[in-house]
């Protein structure tokens, strides 16, 4: 059966679910792998169970014609998620990028929000099988798609672009994360740029980072080899002539607010300044507000409506949130962590006109050979900062070069939230920094 036969099956049985537990009656079972489970197991579980078709890729012919055979579950369920998506004559804006880029999705959304219904990617469903996922959740009501793509390795962004065949797109950043599976930093720049790769091939606009160096010479590369020149809007803080939607930082106290307006120096044209007071803590956050702003501008949302949307996002899941509690003000950015966006946090949290300071750090994951090196520049950037307290959380720092460091060295958060409940740390503003495998989201409550 091939993919056509096969989406026609599932447009009558509009429900894939690859999850044996929760089989709705009439769904379609597809048997995906993992690392400890293997869904061809549970097919016949899931027929019972109350799916009328299972699609596997290792059990033997089912003589009934419930079980369909094909050579790759996976595969399969990414081809049927491209073509679902191709039902739907709408802009799919795909976004990609080392830090930033669940903010900045969310952002978008809150943006075109205001004058469309959109689907967005929701929690991190942004790999393999996550971004096919989220394409079957489009229907007839949506004007607008927003879909992340993640990366750990080379090729995954080309295979994920070749799923949702988005109409448009943007790369937040690139920067030296997952180097174990990158291998260097010029394999995350390959990596990331395949989003490029596709638009371009395809005519496609981009959004760009217009005062981003690596972007910038990312675009110019695959241009100059395409021969090809897709449309591209340019954003940033620099007064680079090219730039069509600016901003600058007006504080951090502790949260952003900026100014931004749109220019057009061919014409000498530009808007009014426009300053939006947002929820958002980090002066970094201003390039992600920038990109939705530009996005906004592209698809006809008036100034006002992309600044009340801009205003009243707040952020959830660890991401740059402020968190006040009885004692202390907590600066929580504990879902991921890498050396661009440690610095970032840092730099920030150093500048930010509040006292006193403590800085919870935890580890950062899948830096391969460099891994000491980072950590090493992590305990210098805190020296050179003089926060009031330090707590470093994870055995990488216990081979570091402390000496110019004040700090408390923990093995892991068991250790910090026994210090929490012994020392009871009151009055402080405390940025709480690492990868989600530390597990200091679970740090807020004691604090």
């Amino acid at each position: 059966m091939d993919i056509k036969e096969l989406y026609k099956l599932y447009q009558q049985h509009p429900c894939i679910t690859t999850d044996s537990r929760n089989c709705p009656e009439g769904s379609i079972f597809l048997a995906l792998k993992g690392a400890s489970f293997n869904g061809n197991d549970y097919a016949l579980s899931a027929l019972e169970k109350g799916c009328s078709y299972a699609i596997v890729d290792e059990a033997p012919i089912d003589t009934t014609g419930t079980i369909i055979k094909v050579d790759d579950c996976l595969q399969t369920y990414k081809d049927l998620a491209r073509e679902h998506r191709r039902q739907f004559d709408i802009p799919v804006i795909g976004i990609t990028g080392t830090n930033g880029k669940t903010t900045t999705k969310e952002l978008i959304r809150a943006v075109l929000s205001e004058c469309y219904s959109v689907m967005a990617t929701e929690g991190n469903f942004n790999n393999d099988v996550g971004v096919p996922k989220t394409l079957f959740r489009l229907s007839e009501e949506h004007d607008i798609a927003v879909v992340e793509m993640g990366a750990s390795h080379p090729g995954d962004i080309k295979t994920l672009v070749e799923t949702a065949e988005p109409s448009c797109g943007l790369i937040t950043n690139v920067g030296r994360a997952h180097l174990l599976g990158f291998g260097s930093f010029e394999g995350v720049c390959q990596t990331k740029g395949e989003l490029y790769d596709y638009l371009v091939n395809h005519d496609c606009p981009i959004f760009i980072n217009r005062d981003n160096e690596y972007l910038m010479g990312m675009i110019n590369q695959r241009q100059t080899a395409s021969g090809k020149q897709p449309d591209i809007y340019y954003y940033g803080q620099s007064d680079n002539p090219d730039i069509l939607i600016r901003g600058e930082v007006v504080s951090c106290a502790p949260f952003l607010k900026f100014r931004w307006r749109e220019q057009d120096m061919d014409t000498d044209y530009h808007s009014e300044w426009m300053e939006v007071q947002t929820h958002l803590i980090g002066a970094y956050n201003l390039d992600n507000m920038l990109a939705a702003i530009t996005i906004g501008y592209v698809n006809d949302i008036p100034f006002e409506m992309i600044n009340h949307a801009l205003e009243n996002y707040v952020p959830q899941n660890n991401r740059s949130q402020m968190t006040v509690t009885e004692h202390n003000h907590l600066i929580v950015d504990a879902y991921n962590a890498n050396p661009t966006s440690m610095k970032a946090a840092l730099d920030n949290f150093k500048l930010m006109e509040v006292s006193p300071k403590m800085a919870i750090i935890g580890k950062m994951g899948e830096l391969g050979d460099v891994e000491q090196k980072e950590h090493q520049k992590v305990v210098d950037m805190l020296a050179a900062a003089h926060f009031d307290k330090v707590w470093l959380v994870g055995d990488e720092y216990a081979n570091t070069d402390c000496a110019t460091l004040t700090a408390n060295l923990f093995h892991n958060v068991e250790e910090v939230k026994a210090a929490i409940a012994q020392e009871q740390p009151q009055g402080y503003y405390i940025l709480i920094k690492g990868s989600n495998s530390n597990k200091l989201f679970e740090l807020p409550t004691l604090l």
